[in-house]
Parts: structure tokens; C-alpha cells; sequence
């Protein structure tokens, strides 16, 4: 999100290339490409984000990845391992959560106030 703070945006970059991962493998900059792309430009990670995020995210043993030749060029594709799916799930509930107690702030409500 362009105008969100850092600390608001900590954890959505990995929520978002494994919930992408989910549905297929997919290489770095496809998956730069598709965030972008779900989010109507919203949300857009550099490659200085994902890439270290990627390389991360396979050292935890959360994806795996293999060298494949498309059109002549190699691309490292990476992919969810059962303990991707598991830290996916995690997070998703965590972001769950999040997002309804935010909801609830800007629906407003009476609440009572301690005086």
C-alpha cells in the first residue's frame, strides 16, 4: 500500500506470496507481477522484497524451489511444502483477525467509555 506506514505492512508481503503460491508455482518476478495484478496495483512489492523474502521463506523449509528453462532462460520456481501451508494458515487467521477488529473501529459503535 502506497501511503501505509511500515509497521502496518510487516507480514503482508510473506501473507501474500504464499497465498499465491497456493494456487501454482510460480518464479520471482511473475509472482511481483501477479500480487500486483490481484490487487488492482495496490499492493506492489519490488523485487528487493520478494526475492530476500522467497529466499527466506525456502530456508525455513516453507517453499522449495527448482531451476527450470522457459524460452531459452532459466528461472528458479518456487513452490509450497506442507510447512508453507502450514505458516499460511497461521498467518491468514492472524490477518483474519486483524482486519475484523479494524472493521469494527471504522463501523464505529457504542461502546461504552470508562470515565
Amino acid at each position: 500500500m502506497r501511503d501505509a506506514g511500515s509497521n502496518f505492512m510487516n507480514g503482508v508481503p510473506e501473507l501474500l506470496v504464499l497465498r499465491c503460491l497456493r494456487d501454482r508455482e510460480m518464479y520471482g518476478y511473475e509472482l511481483v507481477q501477479e500480487i500486483k495484478g490481484r490487487t488492482d496495483a495496490v499492493v506492489t512489492l519490488g523485487e528487493g522484497v520478494v526475492y530476500p523474502l522467497l529466499h527466506a521463506l525456502e530456508r525455513s523449509g516453507a517453499l522449495q524451489s527448482r531451476r527450470k528453462s522457459v524460452g531459452g532462460r532459466s528461472r528458479v520456481y518456487y513452490a509450497m511444502t506442507p510447512k508453507g501451508l502450514e505458516r499460511l494458515s497461521g498467518l491468514s487467521t492472524t490477518w483474519a483477525t486483524l482486519a475484523a477488529a479494524i472493521g469494527q473501529v471504522m463501523q464505529g459503535g457504542d461502546h461504552a467509555a470508562a470515565v
